[in-house]
């Protein structure tokens, strides 16, 4: 996609683009320059409302007030003022259509009906630019996200999603009254399903793992059984329940096995299931060892 520059923002100048309002200066090509000022402009224009659209978020219904503004910002000049309160709204709009929406996803997820105290938000920003006294310093703010954002995001998840949770937390109960389920640390299930006779890895050991991933509600969210072959980690590079169940298998065995949330990915919010989610895994730990080509 072409960028806007400013020979092309200088080019229609030359044009005449001196309306004070939407409509299109009528062209005259008399000279040279007239001629490659209007070239300049139809060039620069190319994949203009695609950028808009996808680059900026503009809704092509308000065409009409994008070309007012194009207008009104060309013809602003190097008018130090002009190009003061224009910034001015250009930041306005970044914190309004990006900072809120990142600030509020950040916290409460997919839940659009909640977000930030924009007049706090513009409060705080404004002291911090201005340099007045802030009610709390820079450091003082860092240290409250730190602690703020983490609980504000488990308080609004655990409204969201606690009955998933609770719901993992009845499957796992029932699941260690099962037969032969045997119990691990962090409160990791398994059930043998075939017994293997080889070394069990270390934490740090490269390993070969076929397995199918499952939701409570019996859901494959994952399988390496699908292209046939096997995926390469180190188990202490993957979720807890991941690396506690492996570090206790020996080659060969095959293990269904059950993973509390919070041994699996807790809070975290994936396609596949939801936060909080209790997982089952099929795991059979094929070898140690890179897999040699």
């Amino acid at each position: 996609m072409k960028k806007l520059t400013l020979a092309a923002l200088a080019a229609v100048v030359a044009a005449g683009f001196m309306s004070c309002g939407n409509s299109t200066p009528k062209a005259n090509l008399k000279s040279d320059i007239d001629s490659v000022s209007y070239a300049y402009g139809i060039m620069q224009s190319q994949g203009l409302e695609d950028y808009l659209v996808r680059g900026m978020g503009i809704d092509t219904a308000y065409m009409d007030e994008f070309y007012r503004g194009l207008n009104a910002g060309v013809n602003a000049g190097d008018d130090k003022k002009k190009m003061a309160y224009y910034a001015g709204i250009q930041i306005g709009q970044m914190i309004s259509n990006q900072m809120v929406k990142g600030i509020n996803n950040q916290l409460f997820g997919s839940d659009s009906t909640k977000t930030i105290s924009l007049k706090n938000l513009m409060s705080g920003f404004l002291a911090g630019a201005k340099g007045e006294k802030p009610v709390i310093t820079p450091e003082q703010a860092q240290m409250l996200l730190n602690i703020k954002i983490q609980q504000i995001r488990s308080r609004e998840l655990a409204k969201q999603y606690g009955s998933n949770k609770a719901a993992g937390e009845k499957f796992v109960a029932e699941y260690a009254k099962k037969a032969g389920v045997k119990k691990l640390d962090g409160g990791v299930l398994y059930r043998v399903i075939k017994e293997g006779k080889g070394a069990v890895p270390a934490d740090s050991s490269v390993v070969r793992v076929h397995y199918e991933g499952k939701t409570i509600d019996g859901k494959v969210f994952e399988s390496s059984y699908e292209d046939g072959k096997p995926i390469q980690l180190r188990p202490n590079q993957f979720i807890p329940g991941w690396r506690t169940a492996l570090t206790h298998m020996p080659v060969g065995s095959v293990w269904e096995v059950v993973i509390p949330q919070d041994q699996a990915y807790g809070e975290r919010e994936t396609p596949n299931f939801k936060p909080y989610s209790a997982l089952v895994f099929k795991m059979e730990l094929v070898g140690i060892g890179a897999e040699k080509k």
